[in-house]
């Protein structure tokens, strides 16, 4: 169940967090969406002869589980993502499981307009993806 979460109960420091395990299926599927069928992500063979020795998720797929913590744990319903800063750090591999954390680190009242600090890690708390992101909130 997603949370709504309204601004003024919004503090500096408020974490939430979501974890996904990224399937074949899911990496598939993100290409179906979106038209990115690059062969490193699709292509065994192709991918083993790679600098990575094989297929690896899109980056944006991180970057979709920060998008999703946003819309449905903090802050929630009724957000409004207006920007993403992304570096991509390390690869995502098939299996791996992703936990997509954000941290409010500033707050514009007059604006209703919160800063995320975003950081997306795998299983063994690598950080694969690292930015900070801006909403608005009612």
């Amino acid at each position: 169940m997603a949370q709504d979460i309204k601004y003024e109960d919004i503090h500096v420091g408020d974490t939430a967090a979501l974890s996904k395990t990224i399937s074949e299926y899911d990496v598939y599927s993100f290409a179906g969406v979106t038209g990115d069928f690059n062969p490193v992500h699709v292509n065994s063979e192709f991918a083993k002869k790679s600098m990575f020795k094989q297929r690896i998720a899109h980056g944006m797929i991180s970057a979709g589980l920060i998008s999703a913590v946003l819309g449905t744990e903090l802050p929630g319903i009724n957000t409004i993502y207006m920007n993403q800063e992304l570096s991509f750090l390390a690869p995502v591999l098939y299996g791996d499981t992703l936990t997509a954390t954000i941290e409010c680190v500033e707050k514009d009242d007059a604006k209703h307009r919160i800063i995320f600090k975003t950081t997306v890690t795998n299983q063994n708390d690598k950080v694969v993806t690292d930015g900070k992101a801006r909403v608005m909130k009612k």
